[in-house]
């Protein structure tokens, strides 16, 4: 709901006419709610989940697909040639990246690859009989909005949820302030807006409490990374800025986070970029959001109509 209300007033202020579509798996999706028109479509692993897209994007003309769901992303990076023939760009990367930021330990082998810090993987093949320190982190390799994520504090609790995650990955558990990165690139992989935000508070994976933190060090990094991933679009990266002032990063989902309209609150408006992305305007880094700014988010109810 959120994000489909940051783009109705990007639109606006920007005196663009054109409608917001929502496609979800059910009517009563709230954020269909708050879209000018909604569809309802077969799920993503119905088989036919692409051509329905395929269909709405020639009937609408739409002009930008956005991904929200990790399930998705891998579907839509696969068909993104095809979707485009049919007129729209797809907030999307390519497959190699999209494989990369959906498997964690992808991605803590690409972090270490290009010399990022992150935290030590343990391999699998010591699991039994490990012997270093814990505490330590387990999550699934696909996993998604921190479910069946773990701190594991002895070899009990190892042994336990080694098997009980199902395609896990163990990583040595790390302290320090947890930042989300907001990241935005333009269609040639330029950096438009980099917003670091530390999460204050956080329920079932997602941010409820966060403050805006122009730190310098971290943009750096986050440059770096789009840089060495080649990456194109929207990317929502994690990661723990420890006491001795490194970034520890942790994963990478290339979509918008939830907590995107966090950093559109403070002013780092990516739903307006994206529109002039559209138009082909060239532009330029920007770094003119609201540093420090605390943001909180709030559930809301909405009445839904079934005809």
């Amino acid at each position: 709901m959120e994000l489909v209300n940051a783009f109705k007033a990007a639109r606006d202020k920007l005196g663009i006419c054109g409608d917001i579509i929502g496609a979800d798996c059910t009517d009563t999706a709230p954020a269909l709610c708050f879209t000018d028109k909604k569809y309802v479509i077969p799920r993503i692993d119905s088989g036919e989940y692409i051509d329905a897209l395929k269909a709405i994007v020639a009937k609408e003309s739409i002009s930008l697909v956005v991904p929200t769901i990790d399930t998705e992303l891998k579907l839509l990076a696969e068909n993104r040639v095809e979707l485009e023939e049919y007129g729209a760009r797809v907030l999307i990367a390519t497959e190699n990246v999209v494989k990369i930021c959906s498997d964690k330990a992808l991605t803590s082998r690409f972090f270490g690859k290009h010399g990022f810090d992150r935290p030590n993987e343990i391999p699998k093949k010591v699991w039994q009989n490990y012997e270093g320190k814990f505490p330590l982190f387990i999550k699934p390799r696909d996993g998604s909005s921190s479910i069946n994520a773990f701190k594991i504090n002895n070899k009990g609790e190892l042994n336990f949820f080694t098997h009980y995650v199902k395609n896990p990955i163990v990583q040595q558990c790390v302290n320090g302030q947890e930042y989300t990165i907001d990241i935005l690139t333009d269609f040639e992989g330029n950096p438009i807006l980099i917003v670091p935000r530390k999460r204050l508070a956080v329920r079932g994976g997602e941010i409820l409490k966060g403050q805006i933190d122009k730190n310098q060090k971290i943009i750096a990094i986050a440059k770096r990374l789009v840089k060495e991933l080649g990456y194109i679009g929207q990317l929502t990266v994690q990661g723990f800025w420890t006491s001795d002032e490194k970034l520890q990063l942790i994963e990478m989902n290339a979509r918008f986070g939830g907590g995107a309209t966090m950093s559109i609150k403070a002013g780092a408006d990516f739903c307006e970029k994206l529109y002039r992305m559209l138009k082909r305007e060239r532009l330029e880094y920007d770094e003119s959001y609201r540093d420090g700014a605390y943001i909180v988010r709030f559930d809301d109810s909405v009445v839904i109509q079934n005809d």
